[in-house]
């Protein structure tokens, strides 16, 4: 990797602890991945529930990433660090606390939301730390800082295949490999000098940063949180859940209301949060799911092979971002768009996918469609918003995070509930009321989507059963076909991004196209 445009001399190391410290979450999220079959066996959990603690897997993402983004140019890097650090390690205690069904659902959904906590803080030093570290090569950089991610779900699902599928060791085992990586990132940033950002250099206070986000930006970031304390607050109070979330999410639009003096902020930006959070849905929210659904259609094995398929097809393209950019001449924009029509491609075709074949071809469609999303939005921000420091892309990070948790893993939890309920009760309604779970799943907390789906444990059991009868045949049946379902309710994610990022485009043909701004020229239309 060439350092030439870098503007520190440590530049390499740092970037390399930003890309194993991103690496460790990712073999986080793919071990947890493979192991929501172990949960819903174990503990019995609807496919919503297990959609509901993967998302605390991304919630407290949000909370880390913005919390760390806000103070990050005041305290310094390596002190968030630390932080993360010790999150990282208090959050495999917390898991590994799970040992009941009477307990089993809070352990883990706070275990995995301290672990997510820990990522949304390291993204909160990586993210800028790489933007302010290459400021010329910033969609490069990023995608490849980035890349840290499939390479951790690939090496994530690889150990969880051997531990899982072929050695049958305990869950709580394989989770615990992610805390390898953990220990590796923390020696690396060890001791290092941080870079500050462009703004915070040029002596750029906080509410200055906040001002480009205002009102417009942080009505994303403060609607996704109205839900998710919405949700935090539902086991204490059904009834009002909901209005304390949205009493909480109003109070803080007021706060940055008042604290940027009313300052509506940059559409553009505003535009950028909106389609981050469907970013997040579609991307992390797939990921989480994808290796349970493959495994469910073929088997739990090509499940594995296609998750690695995937996941090897993003690390190797996010290193070819500067060559689309430099050699095909793409804006970051126009490649982002691009990406957008193949993901919902992708996915149209997985929807009907019926051989181990052309589950290969479809999803590695959706792969190459779904790689460069998050890095490039990323580095859209750095380019387009340098005098908002770590703040614009912290916040819009977290928002993506947020969203997956909340909307997206949940969301397609939600969905293969409804579909493979429906799909059993047009085929047997008497066979659907002996299967159907007990308690009802919901999207958003709202009591109008309420549907049924199938109970965790006697699925399992229909599953597992090597000679299935015909009840048993058709429960598996109705349950595939709702994953295919899923899939194709999925994909109109993208295709909506690909309308925005058309608009997007459009409006930079207007104003001479697309290019980097400095600190000065970004103020000057802020």
């Amino acid at each position: 990797m060439s350092n030439n445009d870098a503007i520190a001399p440590n530049a390499s190391r740092l970037f390399w602890a930003g890309f194993i410290a991103i690496l460790a979450a990712g073999v986080g999220f793919a071990i947890r991945g493979g192991i929501f079959d172990n949960w819903s066996k174990e503990f019995g959990f609807t496919a919503a529930q297990l959609g509901a603690i993967g998302g605390a897997g991304f919630s407290g993402f949000c909370f880390g990433i913005i919390i760390g983004g806000v103070i990050v140019d005041k305290i310094g890097y390596g002190k968030l660090v630390v932080v993360a650090l010790l999150c990282h390690i208090l959050s495999a205690f917390v898991t590994f606390g799970a040992s009941t069904p009477q307990n089993a659902y809070d352990f883990l959904f706070w275990g995995m939301f301290i672990f997510a906590l820990a990522n949304g803080i390291l993204e909160a030093v990586a993210n800028p730390l790489v933007a302010t570290l290459y400021p010329k090569q910033r969609t490069h950089y990023l995608n490849m800082v980035h890349a840290a991610w499939p390479a951790g779900m690939i090496l994530g699902v690889a150990a969880g295949w051997l531990l899982d599928d072929k050695m049958a060791l305990n869950w709580k085992l394989q989770l615990s490999l992610y805390l390898i990586p953990t220990a590796i990132y923390g020696l690396m940033f060890l001791g290092q000098k941080y870079p500050k950002s462009e703004a915070a250099e040029k002596g750029a206070s906080f509410v200055a940063m906040f001002k480009s986000v205002g009102i417009l930006g942080s009505l994303v970031a403060c609607y996704l949180l109205a839900l998710f304390f919405g949700d935090i607050f539902k086991n204490v109070s059904p009834e009002q859940s909901n209005l304390i979330g949205y009493g909480i999410g109003g109070l803080l639009l007021i706060v940055v209301a008042v604290m940027t003096k009313f300052s509506i902020g940059s559409f553009l930006l505003f535009a950028l949060f909106i389609t981050h959070a469907l970013v997040g849905a579609v991307e992390l929210g797939t990921d989480g799911w994808i290796q349970n659904i493959t495994g469910n259609l073929f088997s739990s094995e090509q499940g594995k092979y296609l998750f690695l398929w995937t996941s090897a097809i993003m690390f190797g393209l996010r290193f070819c971002a500067h060559w689309i950019e430099t050699k095909l001449k793409v804006s970051p924009i126009g490649l982002l768009f691009a990406s957008s029509v193949i993901a919902f491609v992708g996915l149209t075709l997985a929807s009907s996918m019926q051989t181990f074949t052309v589950a290969l071809v479809a999803l590695g469609i959706y792969a190459v469609g779904k790689t460069f999303f998050w890095p490039t939005m990323l580095a859209v921000i750095g380019d387009r918003f340098p005098h908002t420091g770590a703040v614009a892309m912290s916040i819009m990070g977290g928002i993506g995070m947020l969203s997956a948790g909340l909307i997206g893993g949940p969301g397609l939890g939600y969905a293969k509930d409804r579909f493979a309920g429906e799909e059993l009760k047009k085929s047997d309604a008497a066979l659907y009321q002996e299967y159907k779970a007990e308690k009802p799943s919901t999207f958003l907390n709202i009591p109008a989507t309420a549907a049924f789906g199938l109970d965790g444990k006697k699925l399992a059991e229909a599953k597992e059963a090597k000679e299935k009868t015909d009840s048993q045949k058709a429960v598996v049946l109705a349950d595939q076909k709702g994953d295919r379902a899923t899939l194709k309710a999925d994909s109109f994610i993208p295709i909506s991004m690909a309308v925005i990022y058309l608009l997007m485009f459009l409006y930079f043909k207007t104003i001479g196209g697309y290019k980097p701004l400095t600190v000065e020229e970004a103020s000057g239309k802020a």
